[in-house]
């Protein structure tokens, strides 16, 4: 299996070799427009660079979105499955969408910028910035999960290393996952994923993803001068939990957090008036 793609266009769990997670990076030229039924998938649209009009049935909305994901958080829309889905962008522009194959049909949603949780995880040298737009706690979803990392130049994120790929009510839940980079300043950064089967320690650039079917997945490393970005897509096959389990061998790593501050450029974005 090819765990790292290169300038992802599109992911369907057919592509990945699993059952529910998908991405696609749609590219729009000024005035152009991208329609596709959304199918078994429930969807959400999140501008990375640039704004658009989202059409979704008889639902739509305005999605203000913002020059890059390192100039603020973006407001975004969910669209259910079985919907005529079409995109249209004035100025041009990139646009993610985050997919997972869905049991229900929920309703149509639009959410501004300034109602995505900003939460600021760890500390020291492992202090990151999280983007709670798709989590649990913030979108009712059917399967889908997902969040935005940013990570401060010289910092390690994803970590301790963690995994969530076995059934284990209340400590662990199955998810695939898909975790797509942009790297500021044209640079580089480096994802490291490991366990039986799997052993990936991969350089990546802006528009590069790394598939994580299984296995300890950590740190996800921002080396000096260049600030990392990563969207992170999730689903599974049972209860739409995000439960992890640290990779023994590290998960004293968190224990020194409380004796250090968190980065002070942290956060690095915020929602926009």
């Amino acid at each position: 299996m090819n765990y790292v793609l290169r300038a992802v266009e599109t992911i369907t769990p057919e592509d990945a070799g699993w059952g529910y997670s998908g991405l696609r990076i749609v590219t729009l030229p000024p005035a152009e427009m991208w329609r596709r039924d959304t199918g078994q998938d429930e969807v959400v649209v999140l501008p990375l660079a640039g704004s658009c009009t989202v059409e979704a049935g008889s639902d739509g909305a305005e999605l203000t979105g913002r020059m890059s994901v390192f100039d603020g958080v973006s407001d975004f829309a969910y669209i259910p499955k079985g919907t005529e889905l079409a995109i249209t962008s004035p100025g041009g522009g990139r646009f993610a969408l985050a997919t997972a194959r869905a049991r229900r049909r929920l309703p149509f949603r639009y959410v501004v910028a300034k109602e995505v949780a900003v939460e600021l995880r760890g500390a020291g040298a492992c202090s990151r910035q999280v983007n709670n737009f798709a989590t649990p706690d913030a979108l009712d979803a059917d399967r889908l999960i997902a969040c935005e990392v940013l990570t401060p130049s010289g910092n390690w994120s994803s970590y301790p290393p963690h995994k969530h790929d076995e059934d284990r009510p209340g400590e662990e839940t199955p998810l695939e996952e898909i975790y797509y980079f942009e790297v500021a300043g044209d640079g580089i950064a480096y994802q490291r994923v490991y366990g039986p089967g799997i052993d990936v320690l991969a350089e990546v650039r802006s528009g590069d993803a790394v598939l994580i079917p299984h296995g300890w997945h950590g740190p996800s490393m921002a080396p000096p001068g260049y600030d990392l970005y990563y969207l992170n897509v999730m689903a599974g096959p049972g209860a739409r939990e995000w439960l992890i389990c640290d990779d023994p061998a590290h998960a004293w790593v968190r224990g020194t957090w409380a004796d250090q501050a968190v980065d002070a450029r942290l956060p690095m974005t915020e929602a926009r008036p």
